[in-house]
């Protein structure tokens, strides 16, 4: 079996693979005062809650946006399975050709997603990745990763929301009814979602305009995807393990190599 981590700033993002059947999936918090003992002992409770060994593992493959986090969770997984993780970074065989100014520069999460969508997806392909930050990745029709954009999350708009204004409370993010809302919580989610979702739409339409290409495939992924992407007017596709298989596949071919 294969184990594959994504570890973001809100969340660790596990995945276990036979050959190329995804067992399960599970998440962390991503904590970076726990040390690499505490990880341990939560990776093996998990196994084993779900009723897997940690005997049966020949591998793992790691992606990282947390660098402080990412040596203690190597050693953490050494320890429980007793296998050295591939560390997604400089030097690992990819297959993915970043035409960015500095491929260095690429975050991993980026490169296991474009991985992915390269493989399962017809190209051009934009990728949304809504966790903590909200990022595009744009593979053009050649299959290159062309670059993308950053902007913040809903999680951390809804922070400010609620941390810099006196009346604004601290809403969840369950669907809006109506885009007009007619309570302050049904107001705030609906700037929330509607508000992410018509993002999504401007900057697809966008970025097609900039492609020269009207009708690229739409993949949305992260914690947030499920929230959002159903209020699209344009066609989107979701897929919540993404990154895991790009990750997946990345190991694979830097084994074969």
């Amino acid at each position: 079996m294969l184990l594959v981590m994504d570890v973001g700033n809100t969340c660790i993002t596990l995945g276990v693979y036979r050959e190329r059947e995804l067992l399960l999936t599970a998440r962390l918090v991503t904590d970076r005062d726990r040390t690499e003992d505490q990880y341990a002992v939560e990776l093996q409770a998990l196994l084993s809650f779900r009723g897997l060994s940690t005997d049966g593992f020949s591998g793992a493959a790691v992606s990282s946006v947390v660098p402080i986090l990412t040596e203690p969770l190597c050693r953490a997984v050494e320890q429980t399975l007793g296998v050295t993780p591939l560390v997604v970074g400089s030097g690992v065989k990819t297959g993915l050709n970043i035409q960015i100014d500095d491929p260095a520069q690429a975050g991993a999460d980026l490169v296991c997603g474009g991985v992915a969508a390269l493989a399962l997806y017809p190209l051009p392909c934009i990728i949304f990745d809504l966790g903590t930050a909200t990022t595009i990745s744009v593979l053009g029709k050649n299959g290159a990763f062309l670059g993308g954009t950053i902007a913040a999350g809903i999680g951390i708009s809804l922070d400010a929301l609620s941390a810099r204004t006196s009346q604004l409370p601290h809403v969840s993010l369950k669907n809006p009814q109506t885009v007009i809302g007619r309570n302050t919580v049904a107001a705030m989610q609906s700037g929330l979602i509607y508000g992410a979702a018509s993002m999504m739409d401007g900057m697809i339409e966008r970025i097609e305009a900039e492609l020269g290409q009207p009708a690229a495939t739409v993949v949305a992924t992260g914690g947030r995807a499920s929230e959002v992407a159903p209020y699209c007017k344009r066609r989107v596709l979701l897929n919540e393990t993404l990154l895991l298989e790009g990750l997946r596949l990345i190991y694979e071919r830097n084994r074969k190599g």
